[in-house]
């Protein structure tokens, strides 16, 4: 190690990094978590109102092309019909806002096509 910086101050700040980091990724999670909840409910209501399931996948498909054009990768038929599944098993926003810094979204999609009676 260099003679002017001792190595506990490197071990330090490289912890106060790696930290920040962590929380980082956990708030970033968080935030998509929802994010990907509020899509999903959103898109629900949209196309219950269609009530047909050929004007849903019309919606579902258009709207991925848009936001994928303006928003990039991320925005695919897929992932929105993971976003309404997560609006359709978690119901209510409260639980998603509950379990959201303690699961990741790969954590919940998988969890969301479990076929339980004891899910919520």
């Amino acid at each position: 190690m260099n003679d002017l910086m001792p190595s506990s101050l490197l071990d330090e700040v490289r912890q106060l990094i790696d930290s920040a980091r962590e929380r980082a990724a956990v708030a970033i999670n968080a935030e998509l978590t929802l994010l990907y909840w509020q899509v999903g409910h959103r898109i629900e209501a949209e196309v219950l109102r269609g009530a047909r399931a050929e004007y849903g996948q019309q919606v579902i498909g258009s709207l991925a092309r848009q936001l994928t054009a303006e928003y990039g990768r991320g925005w695919s038929d897929k992932q929105l019909r993971h976003c309404m599944r997560l609006a359709e098993v978690f119901a209510d926003e409260a639980i998603v806002s509950a379990v959201r810094r303690e699961l990741s979204w790969t954590h919940l999609k998988t969890l969301i096509y479990i076929d339980d009676p004891v899910k919520p």
